[in-house]
C-alpha cells in the first residue's frame, strides 16, 4: 500500500459534521460515534452532551500563529476548559456539538490538523519540549519530530494499525518524551545519531522499549517507522483490540530478541525495495540577541543562546486559565521569535524571550502556576470528562493540593505525583516518582473510589524503572497519606528526595495503615 501525507483533510469535515449531528440528536450510539469520531481527533465527553477537540501538536510546538487560533478560538466560542496533555497537545473541552467541526476546519487553516488524534492513528509526534535551546542536550531533535510528524500523516488511511501508534524523540538522557518506552522511540546520542527502541509503552502489560538498532542517521528514520508499521501488520493482534498495541509483540513473539530479529528482517525488506525514503530537515539557527539584562528565579531557565531565557508556566493538573493563555498569546505576538513549547508533565514553556519579556511572561503567569514541585503534578484530564475514565484525577488532584497548602508543608516535602483516572496511564503513573491509578475497593460490601499507590518509578534513559506497585488507598485518605508523609520529610529536615534515598522503606510504612485501614473495613 502507498503512503502519502498530501491529503486535503477538509474533504473529510462534511462526514464528520453528518455524523456528529446525529449522535447529538440521538441517532447514533455513544459506541459507534466514538469509533467514528476518533479519526477527527474528536470524542463526546462522559454524559453524552458536549465534546472534546485534540489540537496535535507536533513536538509540543505552539507557534505565534497557533497560539493565537487557540486565542481567538476561545473568545469567539467562549470556551471555558482546556487541557496541556502528557503527549503534548492542547485538548479544548465542553464544547457545543454544532461547534466543533467549526474548529476543527478553522484550525486547518493555520496548521493544526486534528486528524488522527484519537482512534486507532498515529498518535502525536511527542519530543523533548526544550529541543534547540537547552544547553545540555546533544542535538536538536525537533526539525527530525516535525518530518517525522509530517511523514506519519500518510498513516492515517493505512490499514492495519496498532490501537495506537506512539512516537517519540528525546534530546538528552533525561527522555522527557519517554522514548525509550514508546511503540516507536529515536534516542539523540552525542555523535548526531539515533539509538532506537520499539515496543514499549505503558498501560495494562507494560513495557520498556527494545533496543533495535544503534547509530542510526537522523535521515533514515522513515525507514524504521515504515518497518514498525510493517512489523505490526505481521506480528501485531489488531483482531483483539485489548492486545493490538506494539508493545504484545515481546510476548507474542517470544521475548526482545525475537521481536528485535523480526524488526530488523522487516527493516531489510523495507530497505530492499528500492523506495526512497531519506529526509533532510533545515534546523535554523535562533539569531535573536538578548537585550543586555539578565533574570534568575524559579521559573527562568537560561537558553544555550547567550542573553535569550525560557520561562515555565505550570497550571495546576495542565489546566490553564483561558484569560491567562489569551492574555500570554496577546503578548508574546510581537515579540520576536518567541513560542509556546508544551512537554510530557503538563508543563508550558515559553522560549527565545529577552530578560524583559521574560519578565512581561512570568507577570501575566504569575498567578496560574505551580509554586512547588508538588503542585506541578500531573494529572490526566479524569473521569468526570473522560468516556472511559474510572476515577476524577482532577478532583484527586485538587484536593491534594489544597490540603498541603493549608498544611504549610516545605515546598520540597512532597514530590511531584502522577495520577492517572485508568489502567491506560494517560498521567503516566508508572514511571513517576510516586503514581496513583484509579481503582475501586469494595468496602463493608460497596465499591467506593480507590487509587492505586505506585512508588519510585524513573523514566531517565538507562535507569527506567517501573513504579512498584504498593497497593489499594481509599480516594478520601489519600490526602491524609500524603500530609502524614509531607510531616514526616518535613520532621527530617531535608528535601522528599534526599529522605526517600535514606529511608527506602519509609513511604512504604507511611502508606502501610492507609491500605490496610481500606482493606479491613
Amino acid at each position: 500500500m502507498e503512503i502519502r501525507n498530501d491529503h486535503n483533510w477538509k474533504e473529510d469535515i462534511p462526514a464528520f459534521r453528518e455524523k456528529t449531528a446525529a449522535f447529538y440528536a440521538g441517532e447514533l450510539s455513544k459506541d459507534a460515534y466514538k469509533g467514528f469520531s476518533g479519526l477527527y481527533g474528536s470524542y463526546a465527553q462522559k454524559g453524552g452532551k458536549a465534546s472534546m477537540l485534540r489540537l496535535r501538536m507536533t513536538g509540543g510546538c505552539v507557534t505565534k500563529e497557533k497560539l493565537k487560533f487557540i486565542a481567538d478560538t476561545i473568545r469567539t466560542y467562549n470556551l471555558k476548559k482546556a487541557h496541556f496533555t502528557t503527549c503534548q497537545t492542547i485538548q479544548l473541552h465542553d464544547l457545543d456539538g454544532s461547534i466543533v467541526a467549526d474548529i476543527m476546519e478553522q484550525a486547518m487553516d493555520v496548521g493544526i490538523i486534528t486528524m488522527g488524534g484519537g482512534g486507532d492513528f498515529p498518535r502525536n509526534v511527542t519530543c523533548s519540549p526544550l529541543s534547540g535551546v537547552e544547553k545540555d542536550e546533544y542535538f536538536n531533535v525537533l526539525p527530525w519530530a516535525k518530518a517525522a510528524g509530517e511523514y506519519l500523516m500518510g498513516f492515517i488511511r493505512a490499514e492495519k494499525m496498532p490501537r495506537k501508534l506512539k512516537v517519540a524523540f528525546s534530546s538528552s538522557p533525561s527522555n522527557l518524551s519517554h522514548a525509550t518506552y514508546r511503540d516507536l522511540g529515536f534516542a539523540a546520542r552525542p555523535d548526531g545519531c539515533f539509538d532506537v527502541y520499539s515496543a514499549g509503552g505503558l498501560g495494562s502489560n507494560p513495557r520498556f522499549g527494545v533496543l533495535i538498532a544503534e547509530a542510526v542517521k537522523p535521515e533514515d528514520i522513515c525507514y524504521y517507522i515504515k518497518t514498525m508499521w510493517l512489523t505490526f501488520r505481521a506480528y501485531g493482534n489488531y483482531e483483539n483490540r485489548g492486545k493490538a498495541r506494539s508493545r504484545y509483540m515481546q510476548e507474542s513473539l517470544g521475548g526482545a530478541e525475537n521481536y528485535k530479529k523480526a524488526f530488523l528482517e522487516k527493516l531489510n525488506e523495507v530497505y530492499a525495495s528500492g523506495e526512497d525514503l531519506k529526509i533532510s530537515t533545515d534546523s535554523l539557527p535562533v539569531l535573536k540577541r538578548g537585550d543586555g539584562r539578565n533574570i534568575t528565579g524559579p521559573r527562568v531557565l537560561e537558553q544555550k543562546q547567550p542573553g535569550l531565557y525560557t520561562v515555565s508556566w505550570h497550571p495546576v493538573g495542565g489546566q490553564p486559565d483561558l484569560s491567562v493563555l489569551c492574555a500570554l498569546s496577546d503578548a508574546i505576538q510581537s515579540m520576536e521569535g518567541v513560542e509556546l513549547r508544551l512537554a510530557p508533565d503538563e508543563t508550558a514553556y515559553v522560549i527565545n524571550l529577552t530578560a524583559a519579556e521574560a519578565e512581561r511572561v512570568l507577570d501575566i503567569t504569575e498567578n496560574n502556576t505551580a509554586k512547588t514541585e508538588f503542585e506541578g503534578s500531573v494529572s490526566c484530564i479524569g473521569a468526570a470528562v473522560c468516556q472511559v475514565g474510572v476515577r476524577d484525577s482532577q478532583s484527586l488532584l485538587r484536593a491534594c493540593v489544597e490540603a498541603v497548602q493549608k498544611a504549610g508543608l516545605p515546598a520540597d516535602a512532597l514530590p511531584k505525583i502522577h495520577i492517572s483516572g485508568c489502567p491506560s496511564s494517560c498521567g503516566t503513573h508508572q514511571t513517576g516518582v510516586m503514581g496513583f491509578r484509579g481503582a475501586a475497593k469494595k468496602v463493608n460490601g460497596k465499591a467506593e473510589s480507590a487509587f492505586l499507590l505506585f512508588l519510585n518509578g524513573c523514566d531517565i534513559q538507562g535507569k527506567e524503572k517501573m513504579g512498584e506497585e504498593l497497593g489499594t488507598i481509599l480516594e478520601s485518605q489519600i490526602p491524609d497519606f500524603l500530609l502524614s508523609l509531607g510531616k514526616a520529610v518535613a520532621a527530617a529536615g531535608v528535601s522528599f528526595a534526599e529522605w526517600n534515598a535514606r529511608n527506602p522503606q519509609g513511604v512504604k510504612e507511611i502508606a502501610a495503615p492507609f491500605i490496610a485501614a481500606e482493606q479491613a473495613r
